[in-house]
């Protein structure tokens, strides 16, 4: 990987992860955590869209919103599961 695949590896991984962060309420992690949450996502979103549900990546017509959007959708779940345990652990 060359130094500007690295810079959009890290963009859409920091877009994925602020729109997750905006459509999951209350979930603000600052740069470094969307990134993080952006390149899970987009692992997990890949690993959904693809063998598991059998769709494949949604097809956009640009390669870059096409990652986006598989790395949001991956996010946003992420952020829902942390959500789950994160609720379960606060009502013990």
């Amino acid at each position: 990987m060359d130094g500007s695949s690295l810079i959009w590896f890290l963009i859409v991984g920091a877009v994925a992860g602020w729109l997750a962060g905006v459509i999951v309420k209350g979930y603000g992690f600052g740069l470094v955590g969307n990134i993080i949450i952006g390149i899970v996502g987009g692992l997990l979103g890949g690993w959904l869209l693809g063998p598991v549900l059998g769709t494949g990546t949604p097809s956009t017509g640009s390669g870059t919103l096409n990652y986006i959007l598989t790395a949001l959708i991956g996010a946003v779940v992420l952020l829902f599961i942390a959500g789950l345990f994160n609720r379960s652990r606060v009502v013990r």
